[in-house]
């Protein structure tokens, strides 16, 4: 797979003007949406809320489950897709303080959009407040994948979109969102 032209085009803009401070802080917010940290969440928030009421429990189930797959789905559609991280095709990026992301071919998808599109996708059952909180915070978790040059602005997009994809089929195992 190849990156496309404006892919190509944002990350030339990044690498010239970002600087050390910018790229560390982006570094540590990223880790908001690591797999090992959300499944971290969603195993302590399922264990809480197994003396909850039973729709709690429910949720608690899905927002699991949800992650687990999102989790794992990531995995294995990078063992199908051999597309290079854009941070491994700049010199001056690091010469500006970008890091070097996971493993050079695993662009595609982005696993962190994957992650923050599928809880994204679940926050749709919440009131608009907390809703619209769950999709800011997310939108700058997934920002920081390209702010970084881990991934292409369009592995980004496509993660948002299978994650979304994927909580939506969840719900068919799961029952989420359901009235009960």
């Amino acid at each position: 797979m190849h990156p496309l032209p404006a892919d190509t085009a944002l990350a030339r803009m990044i690498a010239r003007n970002t600087r050390p401070l910018p790229e560390d802080v982006f570094s540590i917010i990223t880790w908001g949406a690591d797999g090992h940290v959300l499944t971290a969440l969603a195993v302590g928030w399922w264990l809480w809320s197994r003396s909850k009421p039973p729709a709690q429990r429910r949720v608690s189930d899905h927002v699991l489950l949800t992650t687990l797959a999102a989790v794992l789905l990531p995995h294995l559609l990078k063992t199908q897709f051999d597309q290079v991280r854009p941070d491994r095709r700049t010199v001056r990026g690091h010469l500006h303080g970008i890091p070097l992301s996971g493993k050079a071919l695993d662009a595609f998808p982005s696993g962190h959009a994957v992650h923050v599109g599928a809880l994204a996708s679940a926050a749709t059952e919440l009131p608009p407040v907390k809703r619209n909180l769950v999709w800011a915070v997310g939108a700058v978790l997934v920002s920081t994948r390209i702010v970084l040059l881990a991934h292409w602005a369009s592995d980004v997009i496509a993660g948002l979109a299978i994650g979304a994809v994927l909580e939506r089929l969840m719900r068919r195992l799961t029952g989420f969102g359901r009235s009960r």
